[in-house]
């Protein structure tokens, strides 16, 4: 599908598309070249360009991380002309990431630092290792999150808490994450990703366009007050109202059988 370098596709059920980051030997850093193929490849699912995807499994490669963001040792050295060009391409790929019209589910197998874990932050949920640990240590190397970070993690746990850990670069642990709502579940190590497959067969199992309306409706919804987010709700609603699976699922259900839901 793809010949991608630091970037494996798989499909390991219909409907479900894995992403590993596969740079073990550095914690799965994202360099230039690994930031321009999930430009790519979450471009191509925004593009409908990726036959049949449903939902998207993120993870990383190797027994020590899920990704520790930006790879500081091609960083070294750089002029400011090329770090800005560096940027022009993560920015890409954060946003790519965030607008996905798929559902993102992050199996966070480890070290989840700086971009990593602003990449589960915008993910719509995401599981856990038990011994997963977490962190935003840009400020220990005299800068700051910079792909929502300072901006995601406080709506997430609340302000006080996130400038705790902003402010001081230290890490805390999957059970802090799933205590403080940053995760849904934790799993023993071996179990996680087979785990997070699972949940990702139900999503792709389930009508395409009623599960992308629900994720636009929740997120957008979630950024305003409650009579806008009402407003939105409708809209979703309505727009779901005449759809053939809707019709589908009602007849499927009266006739007693499994409904077989729109392709595409």
């Amino acid at each position: 599908m793809y010949d991608f370098q630091h970037l494996e596709v798989e499909r390991p059920s219909e409907g479900v598309l894995l992403l590993r980051f596969n740079r073990p030997e550095v914690l799965n850093a994202v360099n230039t070249q690994l930031g321009r193929e999930i430009v790519r490849i979450f471009g191509d699912l925004a593009a409908g360009a990726v036959e049949d995807v449903r939902c998207v499994v993120l993870t990383g490669a190797g027994e020590r991380a899920f990704c520790v963001g930006g790879d500081l040792k091609e960083r070294n050295g750089m002029t400011d002309a090329q770090w800005m060009a560096q940027r022009v391409i993560f920015r890409q790929y954060n946003l790519v990431m965030e607008r996905c019209p798929v559902p993102v589910v992050c199996a966070v197998n480890g070290l989840a630092l700086g971009g990593g874990a602003e990449m589960v932050l915008r993910s719509d949920f995401a599981y856990a290792a038990e011994d997963a640990r977490f962190g935003f240590p840009e400020v220990k190397r005299g800068f700051m999150p910079g792909s929502g970070g300072t901006q995601r993690f406080g709506r997430v746990v609340g302000e006080p808490r996130a400038k705790e850990y902003l402010m001081t670069g230290e890490q805390f642990t999957a059970a802090d994450a799933l205590a403080w709502g940053m995760v849904n579940r934790l799993f023993p190590r071996s179990e996680l990703l087979p785990a997070t497959l699972a949940v990702a067969a139900k999503i792709a199992a389930n009508p395409r366009e009623a599960v992308r309306v629900i994720k636009q409706c929740v997120h957008a919804g979630l950024q305003t007050d409650i009579e806008t987010g009402l407003v939105i709700e409708a809209l979703g609603h309505q727009k779901l109202t005449s759809s053939p699976d809707r019709m589908e699922g009602i007849a499927a259900f009266v006739e007693k059988r499994s409904p077989e839901w729109q392709k595409g």
